[in-house]
């Protein structure tokens, strides 16, 4: 995510190292190098330019205190730049409403329709929500059969009406169902197209009309660069939506959407997608997404994420083994599938401070635990239990069952041993210690550099 912007951004803070203090003349260079890092990351020049002079406005009227060099400043007020380009502060979904309403639009392939069930199963599990979906595409029957195998699996009902034609009528009656069920959120996902066009915009228009939704969120593709942001525009133009959603932001984008969708439309975005699985969005938070472009990692989506897959009583349980060092593969399993369930692999360790740019040349994929979690299920339950019994002659048996090579099964014993002893240290087990056991997996079966 903005590796190639971050990389450039910290290049250009480089050239103040060793200044004694910040002169217009010193930050010239620092300055036309942040612009060109940005034009990179596909940002226009307009946008560019201007964030580097207030950029300047703000270095040059800083009082600079002996504690701070002038490179540790640059990177502060570029930082509180950019989270300010993006829109400063979170800005809460609405969905207040009997039913709430929210309306989905959007150009075809931007993911839409998935996002349409994300943020239904979001609402669902991470706010108690009853929702309901509704199929408003039409035009593509692909669309309509996908929410409903997307439905089934989060567990809420799409409402459908087999051979309509009325994407209008469709929204309208949906509305009446939902209040005659109880739901009490209305997500209305709509037909896109390839390209913008009056016909589709009329349609939109005439069903944000009729059901007067309390949120329009506009959803695009993050990868699409400049193009995103004068789609963006154009439908802003005709729906005068209230927020954005970009999606694919943990694929090769270079950032560009990000940064000025916010100064283009002045619209928020409030949520990003972060992978193809159904949990895969979060909210969008401008100061934390500025700290992870600067390296400096995210850490409070980090312990948000591992509380939502936090189990008070078996955090307790496994407290207890811990200190007893009764600590086995078992536990060790089960804390590998609590860290699966939080998110992509290599997305949490870039949360990590100061772990973004080390993990940047390894290659770190959804599967990343699968040679871990195959030594480990190689093994019979009593050696699970009972790790000190792992001799040579049983470690040769578990790599061959495993697929793996002699090599890797010790390695993993190893970091399990380490973990162990990272573990007994801690005066609380738990949750916390996930973090500490990523850092501990570089090298691991399934991890390469």
């Amino acid at each position: 995510m903005f590796e190639g912007l971050s990389d450039r951004l910290e290049r250009s803070f480089k050239i103040l190292k060793g200044q004694g203090h910040i002169t217009e003349i010193n930050i010239a260079e620092t300055l036309k190098e942040v612009r060109k890092a940005l034009l990179d990351a596909d940002v226009s020049y307009k946008i560019a330019k201007q964030f580097t002079d207030d950029v300047k406005e703000k270095a040059l009227g800083a009082n600079v205190l002996n504690a701070v060099s002038p490179g540790q400043l640059m990177v502060k007020i570029v930082r509180d730049e950019i989270a300010a380009l993006m829109g400063g502060e979170m800005e809460e979904l609405n969905y207040k409403g009997s039913p709430a309403i929210i309306l989905i639009a959007g150009l075809q392939g931007s993911g839409k329709t998935t996002f349409a069930a994300k943020l239904a199963n979001y609402l669902k599990t991470k706010k108690g929500r009853n929702p309901l979906l509704v199929a408003g595409d039409v035009y593509r029957p692909a669309a309509i059969e996908q929410l409903k195998v997307l439905g089934e699996q989060i567990g809420v009902e799409v409402y459908t009406e087999e051979g309509s034609k009325e994407p209008v009528k469709i929204a309208d009656n949906s509305i009446s169902h939902a209040r005659s069920k109880g739901y009490d959120v209305v997500i209305i996902d709509t037909a896109g197209r390839l390209a913008i066009d009056e016909e589709m915009m009329k349609e939109i228009s005439s069903i944000k009309k009729a059901v007067k939704p309390q949120e329009t969120l506009f959803v695009v593709d993050s990868m699409t660069g400049q193009d995103a942001v004068n789609t963006a525009k154009a439908f802003n133009e005709q729906l005068d939506y209230e927020g954005v959603v970009l999606t694919k932001l943990d694929g090769d984008t270079r950032g560009g959407a990000a940064l000025t969708i916010k100064a283009i439309v002045n619209k928020p975005i409030k949520f990003i997608g972060i992978g193809e699985k159904i949990d895969a969005i979060d909210i969008f938070y401008p100061d934390r997404m500025a700290d992870r472009i600067l390296g400096m990692g995210d850490i409070i989506s980090l312990v948000e994420r591992a509380q939502d897959q936090f189990d008070e009583k078996e955090a307790q349980k496994l407290q207890k083994k811990i200190a007893r060092n009764e600590f086995n593969f078992n536990d060790f399993l089960s804390q590998i599938k609590q860290i699966k369930k939080m998110g992509n692999v290599k997305d949490l360790m870039g949360m990590i401070p100061g772990m973004g740019k080390a993990i940047r040349n390894m290659d770190v994929d959804d599967d990343a635990f699968k040679g871990i979690e195959a030594i480990i299920t190689s093994m019979t339950n009593e050696e699970r239990e009972h790790p000190k019994i792992l001799n040579g002659s049983r470690r040769m048996r578990i790599a061959k069952g495993s697929g793996s090579d002699i090599q890797e099964v010790n390695r993993l014993i190893k970091q399990f041993q380490e973990t162990s002893k990272m573990m007994r240290m801690m005066t609380k087990g738990g949750g916390r210690n996930m973090m500490q056991m990523m850092k501990n997996m570089k090298g691991a079966p399934g991890i390469k550099r």
